[in-house]
């Protein structure tokens, strides 16, 4: 294996994909930032990294217009020479109810949360084939990979097919040895739900088993030991990390 490693993680000027941009730093990997408006938060991303002894570039991607908006990874990859991990983080979300939802809407997310990370992917494992020194793909799900969301029939179809496309891409892959397995968090305290993880207080969210929101480092550790020598039997499988959630699903339960 080369000893520069490098992982792009798209998404890493915020919440979970900084986060995981870290603890992949500090797990030996030179680091390609990604960041669709937050020019800032990357910028910071890319401080922390190199403060931990990595390398690090942050490029803009915008994952609403494909195919150009993939770009920002080959850059990345023509910046550092290698890619060994991609973790697909970016993504969005917006609420309607299924009789309501407009086509232009349903469109857009898929756009980003599946077509972006089907390319991103495409991109990266060619060239994880091309270093014949097989890699890592994880996909950032959500919990609604494996149960509606109320009112996001768009979300929870894109998070739903996005599972599909890992254990896809798993069979496809594993003769190059690229594991790719995907992460599949309940309510995270992060700048897209408006928290951060100091919000993350016990007893805070008295719907879930743990009565709490999770803190981004719970994530990104799991998606560090998906990236790591320890997890080389581990391929198409989704990880939820929930803190209970789905064991008790409140959502349909009077929750909303």
């Amino acid at each position: 294996m080369a000893s520069n490693k490098v992982a792009v993680v798209t998404a890493s000027d915020s919440g979970i994909g900084q986060q995981s941009a870290l603890f992949l730093a500090k797990a030996g990997y030179d680091i390609g930032v990604t960041w669709h408006s937050d020019d800032e938060g990357a910028n910071e991303t890319v401080r922390q990294v190199e403060a931990l002894g990595r390398k690090a570039k942050a490029v803009q991607m915008d994952l609403s217009k494909l195919p150009e908006g993939a770009q920002g990874l080959e850059k990345l990859i023509a910046h550092f020479g290698r890619i060994d991990v991609l973790v697909n983080n970016a993504g969005m979300m917006t609420k309607d109810s299924f009789l309501d939802v407009k086509l232009d809407d349903w469109r857009a997310i898929f756009t980003v949360d599946v077509d972006g990370a089907f390319l991103c992917s495409q991109i990266a494992a060619r060239k994880m084939v091309e270093q014949g020194e097989g890699g890592r793909i994880v996909n950032i799900t959500s919990v609604h990979e494996h149960t509606p969301l109320p009112d996001a029939s768009a979300y929870t179809a894109a998070k739903h097919a996005l599972g599909g496309l890992t254990k896809s891409m798993a069979l496809e892959l594993v003769q190059h040895n690229i594991l790719v397995n995907s992460v599949a968090p309940g309510a995270i305290a992060t700048p897209m739900n408006d928290m951060d993880d100091g919000d993350a207080k016990p007893g805070s969210m008295p719907n879930i088993p743990l009565a709490r929101p999770g803190k981004t480092e719970e994530i990104a550790s799991l998606v560090a030991w998906l990236c790591s020598e320890h997890a080389t039997y581990t391929t198409g499988q989704s990880f939820i990390v929930d803190g209970g959630f789905m064991l008790a699903n409140p959502q349909f339960k009077g929750g909303q």
